[in-house]
């Protein structure tokens, strides 16, 4: 089967900067006029999820069940306003979907469903996303796939021993066509991260990762990290993600606590506003 969207050897940096704008523009769109939502991360994180999904990774829209495929796990599964809106960018959502985003009966709810297309795991519950990309790592190389796995979860998350249990896994079992993307935007529900995890990156190589770390909102950085990624040498790889929460929007990135932003209905206009100019 030919392979669908394979990463090209020049990445179009600008082109993936527009894709991450779109997604901005997007996850505005969805949560405006709510009062509150995980806007924040999704600013974040949304330079990373246009680098996959429109340079790094194998998919294929029309068929969003094909064997072959990359698989993304979304494991801070609060993050679905971003997730949505690459889906949709993507072309697995239709955009007139994405209004409904929180809402009661939505398709669409805070926290992904693996019912919702191009969704590949229940997300929310942290702690639990690295070990089922560990699996679903070897599970594919039983199948002798060369599909490969890239699994966002966030700095909470190391406070979870399941994710260190994870981490063990994938180097013991030399899964080295698993990707780790560790957001590290420095944020819990109530404030900083209050555990000390850091160095994160020393960590992760101390487990056996080949690893990397860069600003998560630079995107020539993040396609250089991903396809530095590609070997098939026997390690897991692990890319640390400094991201801001709020990037594009320098009101919610000055907000102190950025977790779950509340946003008065009147301010939103002038906050897309804000978007546009500073991406002018």
């Amino acid at each position: 089967m030919e392979l669908r969207n394979h990463p090209p050897s020049e990445p179009d940096v600008p082109a993936l900067k527009a894709r991450a704008l779109n997604l901005r523009r997007k996850m505005m769109g969805m949560a405006s006029g709510k009062g509150e939502g995980y806007i924040a991360q999704g600013l974040g994180i949304a330079d990373c999820l246009a680098a996959l999904y429109f340079h790094e990774m194998r998919h294929d829209p029309a068929n969003p069940d094909w064997d072959g495929r990359d698989r993304f796990l979304l494991s801070t599964g609060h993050y679905s306003i971003a997730m949505y809106a690459v889906l949709a960018e993507a072309g697995y959502l239709d955009d007139g979907e994405l209004p409904t985003y929180g809402l009661n009966g939505s398709a669409l709810p805070m926290s992904t469903f693996d019912e919702t297309v191009g969704v590949e795991i229940v997300g929310g519950s942290l702690g639990h996303g690295l070990g089922q990309a560990v699996g679903m790592a070897m599970g594919l190389r039983l199948d002798n796939s060369s599909a490969r796995v890239f699994c966002e979860f966030s700095d909470g998350e190391l406070d979870e021993g399941s994710t260190w249990e994870a981490a063990m896994g994938a180097a013991t079992f030399k899964c080295d066509k698993l990707v780790a993307l560790i957001d590290c935007n420095g944020i819990q529900a109530d404030g900083p991260v209050t555990v000390a995890i850091e160095p994160v990156a020393d960590k992760m190589r101390a487990f056996g990762f080949e690893t990397y770390e860069i600003n998560g909102n630079d995107m020539a950085a993040l396609v250089e990290a991903l396809a530095a990624c590609r070997e098939a040498n026997g390690k897991p790889k692990a890319i640390v993600l400094r991201t801001t929460p709020g990037f594009g929007i320098p009101t919610i990135m000055a907000r102190e606590r950025a977790h779950f932003v509340r946003v008065g209905n009147d301010e939103w206009d002038s906050l897309i506003e804000e978007l546009e100019r500073e991406n002018a």
